[in-house]
């Protein structure tokens, strides 16, 4: 269309009843560009911290394989991404200035004419949310590690994954999955991540358990490369070293040796761990005279070193103990109140809490899961939750 003078202009807010002293002297006469249209662009809605790290260079990556509900990641989060839709019509216009701009810059002409490029009834919001990292344990127990003799890493077809593979099929920030990887005790052999073998790695931490035994050392002084000296010659050298910073923190002493102070809780909580899964149910009081004989001499085994792996059922005549593992339950909040409703009707928040702890969001309390999730009620005097729904 022609473009429109100032008279055009003014005539138009005199229809309007709008008084031009009240706007600022510059008018936009907006047109479509040729071009423009909707869905050409899409509109990322950005937290501060997030545009300063794009303007710094940094990149955002957007993750999640086709049938995965999609998310963005930045260098150390994860966002889930929804469309927002507009009531007002988005327009996209290059160069435009805004109100600051123009009344720093008076002397600008009286009419602007700006083309819209393009434009948009919505954008992409972002809302900070857990990284997704279940599927990182279950890739990588698709092919756990049984050792350098093992037979089946040798003829084994089944994929192994790298730092790269990770980053494409987890939808997690770089530093969620690093961290991730070093909570699940991963590996990393000849490129590849790995996940020990249960077995494979009880072997490895009794033949460090049994030499501490066999030298008499203190728990809190495990010298690095005499462990590798004794043991070299059984397992690979840097197995050995990897299970001593599993179950170990790692310190140097003022002569530069290295240490391992031996973390009696993971030790408890892992021989526990080898103990439940060999039976269904075990009773209490028995299991807990087995287990603290297992464990090294000079350790002490207490209930509350198995949060978020075992049960205790202590209605049933004798009380018994079985294996519930949160890594195992489902990672969706709904079906992870369905699995553990099925398991048992009704739970105390003391003994729910460890396996919905980490469903957890920023902020979020598992009293707020609970309210959400469940109902309450009283029993005996003591607060308990049951399912919100039908549990079939």
């Amino acid at each position: 269309g022609a473009m429109r003078s100032r008279a055009e202009v003014d005539a138009t807010l005199q229809t309007a009843k709008l008084n031009p002293a009240e706007l600022l002297p510059v008018a936009h006469c907006l047109s479509f560009g040729p071009r423009a249209g909707a869905g050409d662009y899409c509109l990322l809605q950005l937290e501060p911290g997030l545009g300063a790290q794009l303007e710094a260079g940094c990149s955002l990556v957007i993750r999640g394989e086709k049938h995965e509900q999609v998310v963005l990641c930045s260098k150390d989060k994860t966002y889930d991404m929804k469309i927002a839709d507009t009531s007002n019509m988005l327009l996209f216009i290059p160069g435009c200035k805004t109100p600051e701009q123009l009344k720093a810059d008076q002397a600008s002409c009286n009419i602007i004419h700006s083309q819209i490029a393009g434009f948009s009834n919505n954008y992409w919001e972002l809302r900070r949310c857990r990284p997704k990292l279940k599927k990182l344990r279950k890739l990588l127990m698709e092919d756990p590690y049984e050792g350098p003799d093992s037979q089946k890493d040798q003829t084994s077809t089944s994929s192994k994954y790298t730092t790269e593979d990770l980053l494409s099929l987890i939808q997690a920030s770089e530093e969620e999955i690093l961290h991730q990887l070093q909570v699940i005790d991963a590996c990393k052999i000849e490129g590849y991540w790995r996940i020990l073998e249960f077995d494979y790695e009880m072997k490895l931490l009794n033949h460090v358990t049994q030499l501490i035994d066999s030298e008499s050392w203190s728990l809190s002084k495990v010298p690095l490369r005499t462990c590798l000296e004794e043991l070299g010659s059984l397992e690979p050298r840097e197995m050995i070293e990897h299970i001593l910073l599993s179950y170990g923190r790692k310190y140097i002493d003022d002569a530069g040796e290295v240490y391992f102070e031996m973390q009696e809780d993971k030790i408890c909580r892992v021989t526990a761990r080898m103990l439940l899964q060999n039976a269904v149910k075990f009773n209490l009081s028995e299991f807990q005279e087995v287990w603290q004989q297992s464990v090294p001499e000079g350790m002490t085994t207490s209930l509350d070193q198995l949060t978020g792996l075992a049960l205790v059922d202590k209605s049933s005549r004798p009380e018994i103990i079985f294996m519930l593992k949160v890594e195992d339950l489902p990672e969706d909040n709904q079906e992870r109140f369905n699995s553990l409703f099925s398991i048992r009707e009704k739970w105390t928040e003391a003994d729910i809490a460890p396996f919905i702890q980490d469903l957890c969001a920023e902020k979020q309390t598992v009293g707020a899961l609970l309210t959400k999730y469940a109902r309450s009620s009283m029993q005996n005097g003591v607060k308990v939750y049951n399912s919100r729904r039908p549990i079939s």
